[in-house]
């Protein structure tokens, strides 16, 4: 009796702490896709679903770093600051940069590789030959770009974005260019 009263009382505290954590998570808006036509009924051409971006949408911070005025979230603005390297370079070299102002301290260091989520949330749709909002600051935006992410069927894969919209899947070891991302202060 104890011992199913003592896994029932951690059940309900993890189920609790699993609920708070839930609730205190903040909320990140979702852009239009840019799609403006509509080929079928409920896609987003038809819906217009989605936060429409600011203007302008991003600011050039002039130190080398871009802030995304739609998902609060500092970019890198060089796609190719490091050259092409495989993943795992990748990601050592992103959470060792430092990359800021000069009043950069201790938090313009935690940078890192974006996920897939954060990577997409660039992409305009409505844009192609780079898919990206117009008038957009990044430089050197012309090959896939690493994310975090690895592929669920294959760990040895991990998903990349190309600027002109589309995504695929490629081997951890092979050499593509990473764009960095941290979040706001």
């Amino acid at each position: 009796m104890k011992k199913r009263l003592l896994t029932s009382l951690a059940v309900l505290t993890g189920l609790f702490l699993l609920s708070a954590s839930i609730g205190w998570a903040a909320s990140v808006p979702v852009a239009k896709t840019g799609q403006t036509t509509s080929y079928l009924t409920g896609d987003d051409g038809d819906l217009q679903k989605g936060v429409a971006s600011p203007n302008p949408r991003f600011t050039d911070n002039g130190d080398g770093t871009v802030t995304d005025n739609l998902t609060g979230l500092i970019w890198g603005k060089n796609a190719n600051l490091a050259g092409e390297m495989n993943w795992f370079d990748a990601i050592d070299y992103a959470n060792n940069l430092t990359l800021g102002g000069d009043g950069c301290d201790s938090s313009c260091s935690d940078w890192r590789l974006p996920n897939r989520s954060e990577l997409e949330s660039l992409l305009d749709l409505s844009n192609s030959n780079p898919a990206l909002p117009s008038n957009h600051p990044f430089t050197n935006m012309t090959s896939y770009i690493w994310s975090s992410t690895t592929y669920a069927r294959s760990t040895d894969l991990v998903w990349l974005m190309h600027p002109n919209g589309y995504w695929a899947t490629y081997n951890k070891a092979r050499s593509y260019r990473m764009l960095p991302v941290r979040s706001a202060d």
